[in-house]
């Protein structure tokens, strides 16, 4: 049997042609009904917002990050929690910078594999060159560009989601 994590779907801005579709795919991944309380976006006009916990097997999170991969003009972010013998993940999309996808530990921090670190180190350079291979590794630009959404739905409604089957 497959362990059981969790971890939540943000839907930073979307359409709201958008929002069936997005509700689609996660259900699709989910194998459960999802009805999204989606709720207006204060940093876009005529964008929409919704937050999703949701409980499934290792690998959902990268299942909804997939699911919702290439569509334009949605940004959102799915985290899955560190569980037992694997990792944890964030995977961030903006339209302007496609999606980025990190390892996190058990309390949500990005964790940047030895190889890139060394890569970086021996790639030579200025210390600006080193800072811009992390800032990449950390995905720095994706936090940038996501953090007026992040903001914009303080105190949004959670609603939870559990995969069956």
């Amino acid at each position: 049997m497959a362990a059981i994590t969790r971890g939540v779907l943000f839907v930073h801005s979307a359409t709201r042609a958008m929002c069936p579709h997005i509700e689609w795919a996660a259900q699709g991944v989910l194998s459960s009904r999802a009805s999204f309380d989606w709720t207006e976006q204060p940093a876009g006009p005529n964008l929409f917002r919704a937050e999703v916990s949701w409980q499934g097997v290792q690998g959902t999170g990268a299942a909804l990050a997939s699911a919702l991969r290439g569509w334009e003009h949605v940004r959102y972010e799915v985290t899955e929690d560190a569980s037992y013998g694997c990792d944890g993940g964030r995977w961030s999309h903006t339209p302007s910078l496609g999606i980025f996808h990190a390892a996190t530990d058990v309390h949500g921090n990005i964790v940047v594999p030895e190889d890139r670190i060394r890569s970086a180190l021996e790639a030579g350079g200025t210390l600006a060159d080193f800072k811009r291979s992390m800032d990449l590794a950390l995905g720095v630009a994706w936090d940038e560009e996501l953090e007026p959404f992040r903001y914009a739905g303080s105190g949004a409604p959670v609603r939870w989601l559990h995969r069956v089957g």
